[in-house]
């Protein structure tokens, strides 16, 4: 579904690479969890996948589709779940919805229907009418994941999907993907939560300095590290337990 080829991004100005000649491909109807420390260059792959930025060199495909053959086309299998909620506050939770359904032409009944429905099984649909700035975290978080599947896209992109949300909403939001995922739709997700992404992910992949140190499923990495009882053990082992703050 997804294949990277020798993908490196250097920022103006910046004295090093964010990513280095980074190799990975991802196959249809995964979830692949992108993991890394702060500054490892996670974001700015998946920037560069969801077509937001362009590499300095190399190439990648999604579904066969390149960014300088197919742009238009790319856009629309994509979905994008960013960090920071993407949803004006002063709208209900409806209007934004159907203000971004129509983006990806989705129109009349058919996209009332759509929203409708995401609202209902997120439990939200009591709360259709409502201001988004009345939102609890959690909420928002259901609101932000919905706006970016209702054009049912092939890949669906997550940057910290549950950070800062109650356990229900966590609950909810995890079950939500994984049937999304079982009806076809391959999940890239990044997250510091390493046990979560130990039970959700179905294979990941650890960067650090803008280069990719392992993949593989999280039971056979965890296996393969002496000494490891969980995928977070494997992380700090690969990555160190130094602090990464940067600005």
């Amino acid at each position: 579904m997804i294949k990277i080829e020798q993908i490196s991004k250097q920022y103006k100005g910046a004295e090093s690479f964010s990513l280095s000649k980074l190799d990975l491909n991802i196959k249809e109807r995964e979830i692949f969890g992108l993991l890394g420390p702060n500054g490892a260059g996670k974001t700015t792959l998946i920037s560069i996948l969801c077509s937001l930025i362009k590499p300095t060199s190399g190439t990648f495909s999604i579904n066969g589709l390149t960014y300088k053959k197919n742009r238009k086309t790319l856009k629309k299998q994509i979905g994008i779940v960013p960090q920071e909620y993407a949803l004006y506050p002063s709208l209900t939770a409806y209007e934004n919805l159907k203000y971004f359904g129509s983006m990806y032409d989705l129109h009349g009944k058919d996209l009332k229907t759509k929203i409708n429905d995401a609202l209902d099984h997120l439990g939200l649909l009591q709360f259709a009418n409502k201001k988004i700035d009345t939102f609890s975290g959690g909420m928002k978080r259901r609101v932000n994941l919905i706006a970016s599947i209702l054009h049912e896209p092939r890949v669906l992109f997550l940057d910290e999907p549950t950070v800062g949300v109650d356990v229900q909403s966590k609950n909810v939001i995890i079950e939500y993907l994984k049937q999304l995922n079982a009806q076809g739709t391959t999940i890239i997700y990044t997250s510091h939560h390493l046990n979560e992404a130990e039970s959700f992910c179905t294979r990941v992949a650890i960067v650090d300095h803008g280069k990719l140190i392992v993949e593989g499923q999280p039971k056979t990495l965890i296996a393969n590290n002496d000494g490891a009882h969980n995928l977070e053990d494997v992380f700090l082992s690969i990555t160190g337990k130094a602090l990464r703050d940067y600005a």
